[in-house]
């Protein structure tokens, strides 16, 4: 017992220093497909859109119209064939996806080939449920870039094509730095222990129309 309790602090120290390396490693090992433009970024099937704050009058957040307006470049110039807007939409007052799908049907993005996923709750959901609920193979990963590199690791290690596409720098740049350092600590859990998400339920494919995903 004295053996173990004196061994304790160096499990700690251990343990912080494997985090550290995780979450240093994460950006290296994703570097190279993420990409800082539309014209650079290769051809893929769906641009995904992840979610964030929405106004109380349903306005976007600045954030979220930086993703929205970058998923609808990739549209228009040809880069992707779908967009799947993924949020929270947990409750009747919050949620992260319609207003999504109304912004870009509104700038000519026609509605059935906007898929909106009212149950991604976090990244790694989005990326679970757009594999195995979307049947998505290969897509673009629309985010800020301290999101970027998380989003790409979950959904290759999950097994999709994934590419990254900056959309602006967001909001309070280091905040949001730091606050990448815990969810990517809970990435590497979610992927080790392979979680499931919450919800899955019915299928979606997304070859077909996204107008039978709004609500």
């Amino acid at each position: 017992m004295a053996r173990i309790t004196s061994a304790l602090p160096w499990i700690f120290l251990a343990g912080v220093a494997a985090a550290m390396a995780f979450i240093v490693w994460v950006p290296y090992t994703t570097e190279k497909y993420i990409y800082p433009n539309v014209s650079s970024v290769p051809t893929t099937t769906v641009a995904m859109v992840l979610g964030a704050s929405v106004k109380q009058s349903g306005e976007l957040s600045p954030v979220l119209r930086q993703r929205a307006d970058r998923g609808i470049e990739l549209y228009m110039a040809g880069k992707v064939l779908k967009i799947l807007v993924t949020g929270d939409n947990s409750e009747l007052s919050h949620n992260e996806v319609n207003p999504v799908g109304k912004y870009m049907e509104a700038r000519g993005v026609p509605k059935q080939d906007i898929f909106l996923d009212h149950a991604g709750f976090d990244t790694y959901s989005s990326m679970y449920r757009a594999r195995d609920v979307f049947g998505v193979k290969s897509l673009t990963i629309v985010s800020q870039p301290f999101h970027l590199a998380r989003a790409v690791l979950i959904a290759r290690w999950l097994g999709l094509e994934a590419y990254g596409e900056a959309a602006g720098q967001g909001e309070e740049f280091l905040y949001n730095t730091i606050r990448e350092m815990p969810a990517t600590l809970k990435a590497f859990f979610d992927l080790a222990f392979y979680r499931t998400p919450k919800y899955l339920g019915p299928q979606f494919p997304i070859e077909g129309d996204g107008g039978s995903t709004w609500e």
